[in-house]
């Protein structure tokens, strides 16, 4: 499966292409969909074009993908860095009143525990964010790995060698607990491609969009979601044509 990410927290500075308005998602998103992309996931935006939690804001946007890609799983992201107050960010997530399928949750992140636990009490299953060794620790010691949907395991260092030493800083705590979860693996920019290749060779989902890398392997600029989807589909059902 190959999961799309559309847009993150990047700007029209980094790419004129990252959809910002809920018309703009929905549109990569049914795109995304049509190039292989087996699920969404997406940066709720304000009007203003800002990072959201609000639950007005929320269900505008789901609505919107969903009317544009029935069909698809969409999720949405909870960063902590989108309302940095640990407290006010899950009362907000608390009063949304339009549920996505699934939603992101960074285990490193403060009050992970507490978000992933109320986003289950209202049946919103949970991908486990994993980017480092004590965020994996904390997610292994609470105990919820049996309630989760599956683990995205996305190391966040520069070079592909200190990712895929992450990687197995992670994997060693998961495995060592036993943690059987369906398991996504991405990079972000420079890893971005190689870490595709790499879950290709170990036979796991991945993520690609214009949130993890904005051109080709070639290093020319992706003219969209769809077109790094496509590029991936292909790397994943041939990983020796690499």
């Amino acid at each position: 499966m190959i999961k799309a990410a559309l847009n993150g927290g990047r700007t029209r500075a980094e790419h004129p292409g990252i959809p910002i308005t809920p018309e703009e998602v929905a549109a990569s998103a049914a795109e995304s969909g049509a190039a292989g992309a087996g699920a969404i996931h997406f940066h709720v935006r304000s009007a203003n074009g800002n990072e959201s939690l609000d639950p007005a804001d929320v269900a505008k946007s789901l609505a919107a993908v969903r009317a544009a890609i029935p069909n698809t799983p969409i999720g949405i992201s909870t960063g902590a860095w989108i309302l940095r107050n640990a407290q006010l960010r899950h009362e907000a997530i608390a009063r949304w009143t339009v549920l996505p399928d699934f939603a992101s949750v960074n285990f490193k992140e403060e009050g992970a525990v507490p978000l992933a636990e109320l986003l289950l009490s209202r049946g919103v299953p949970v991908e486990a964010g994993l980017s480092d060794a004590p965020g994996t620790h904390t997610f292994v010691s609470s105990g919820l790995a049996p309630r989760c949907l599956r683990l995205l395991i996305e190391p966040f260092e520069s070079s592909t060698s200190a990712a895929l030493k992450t990687l197995e800083q992670i994997e060693t705590l998961l495995n060592a607990a036993g943690v059987k979860l369906p398991r996504i693996l991405h990079g972000l920019n420079q890893t971005a491609w190689n870490l595709i290749d790499e879950a290709a060779v170990r036979g796991y989902d991945t993520r690609v969009g214009f949130e993890d890398i904005l051109t080709l392997p070639d290093g020319t600029p992706a003219a969209s979601n769809s077109a790094l989807v496509a590029e991936a589909a292909r790397r994943m059902r041939h990983p020796s044509s690499r």
